[in-house]
């Protein structure tokens, strides 16, 4: 720009700035949790006979169901993970505005898609898994694992995962912002949100697959994750949260286990 912004002026459009953004995402999360709370594309599975005695039958897996299975997922991503990504976005909008002193929407709008490609991405396998796990009829007409043993597995796995040296790498990221764009900043936008979204999965994609264990359609258990995950990157010690949950989910698992192989 030929003339610098007055510091008076720069200040107000840094906060116009964090309040759009903010507004943005909480308006992006309510209508994901809408969408969640309303059973949009989670009352999928057949109602006859079978489903009423709660046998695990394959579903007919079409194009379209594939697709709404799908879209599901990806709205159940949205809802949970952006409210923890809202730090991270509100501090890029305050450093790119700082920067360049120009509308920073364009830029946000980008880092944003490509967080949410990323997640997106997770959502293409989530969906290819539940079609696996239903056409071995290990699913639930509420979308669990019928399999204790199974349930029991992935718990301990995604309890042990909480203390793998990856896991606490990606929470780092998540939880020092500033440090995170200060490295990366020169990956741009786009980048910037890839690596955003890939630190983001790496940190949670295991805690995801325990939806599998309390059910995709159960609410109270998308509920939970979601509050877990939030706790865990954002609040003061919150990774001594994800060391109280491994501890938890290793119990519980190994719980389950002893009961089914007794």
């Amino acid at each position: 720009m030929d003339q610098a912004i007055n510091p008076s002026v720069l200040e107000r459009l840094l906060r116009r700035d964090r309040v759009l953004t903010f507004v943005a995402l909480l308006g992006i999360s309510v209508l994901a949790w809408a969408y969640i709370l309303a059973g949009a594309g989670m009352d999928v599975r057949p109602t006859d006979i079978q489903s009423m005695r709660g046998m695990a039958m394959p579903t007919h897996w079409t194009a379209s169901h594939f697709a709404l299975m799908l879209a599901m997922w990806a709205v159940m991503m949205f809802a949970m993970m952006l409210p923890s990504a809202a730090p991270m976005v509100l501090l890029f909008a305050t450093i790119e505005r700082r920067r360049h002193e120009a509308s920073p929407y364009l830029a946000i709008a980008t880092f944003a898609a490509a967080y949410v490609l990323v997640w997106s991405g997770f959502s293409v396998a989530a969906t290819g898994l539940q079609w696996l796990l239903d056409r071995l009829a290990l699913l639930s007409p509420t979308m669990s694992t019928t399999n204790a043993i199974l349930g029991g597995a992935v718990s301990i796995a995604a309890g042990i995962y909480q203390f793998t040296p990856l896991k606490r790498a990606c929470l780092r990221s998540c939880r020092s912002p500033l440090e995170f764009l200060s490295r990366y900043w020169s990956s741009g936008p786009f980048g910037i949100g890839l690596r955003h979204g890939l630190y983001c999965v790496g940190c949670c994609w295991m805690i995801m697959l325990l939806l599998f264990v309390g059910g995709i359609m159960n609410v109270t258990w998308i509920a939970l994750i979601a509050a877990f995950v939030l706790v865990e990157k954002l609040f003061p010690r919150g990774e001594w949260a994800g060391f109280a949950g491994g501890v938890a989910l290793i119990a519980w698992g190994g719980w389950t286990l002893c009961v089914q192989i007794s």
